[in-house]
């Protein structure tokens, strides 16, 4: 099973998502209170629990001006300034709710998404208290 960690510092909340081995997924936005990350945790469950959310490479689309853009909530895939991908995750309403570490191919990248798909729906929940 998957694990949303929660690390609480007064005024500065994050989580992160873990797969079933340990490695870190993706991480959150930093939020201001630890009921808002919660919120922020179950909208990451519900998106990825859902069959409908899109998937929009956002480095094809930079090269291709024709590529329209997906609709929310969906996943994005992006080459950073370093020329690394990494996804975000985006809410109905084009929050971003996660995002993920780097890596050095668009495949590994996928896989992200992937293990995010399969382990945020039913992913326990830790809270750590700093």
């Amino acid at each position: 099973m998957g694990r949303f960690v929660v690390n609480v510092i007064p005024g500065n909340v994050t989580f992160s998502l873990h797969a079933r081995n340990g490695e870190p997924i993706a991480t959150s936005l930093t939020f201001s209170s630890l009921s808002v990350a919660k919120r922020s945790v179950e909208s990451v469950r519900r998106l990825a629990a859902r069959t409908d959310v899109g998937l929009d490479d956002c480095s094809v689309r930079a090269k291709d001006p024709d590529a329209k853009p997906v609709k929310n909530p969906k996943f994005e895939i992006y080459k950073d300034k370093n020329g690394a991908f990494r996804f975000r995750l985006r809410a109905r309403n084009g929050e971003v709710v996660l995002n993920s570490s780097s890596y050095t191919t668009k495949a590994s990248c996928k896989n992200g998404i992937a293990s995010v798909i399969k382990n945020a729906p039913d992913a326990e929940l830790v809270i750590l208290d700093q």
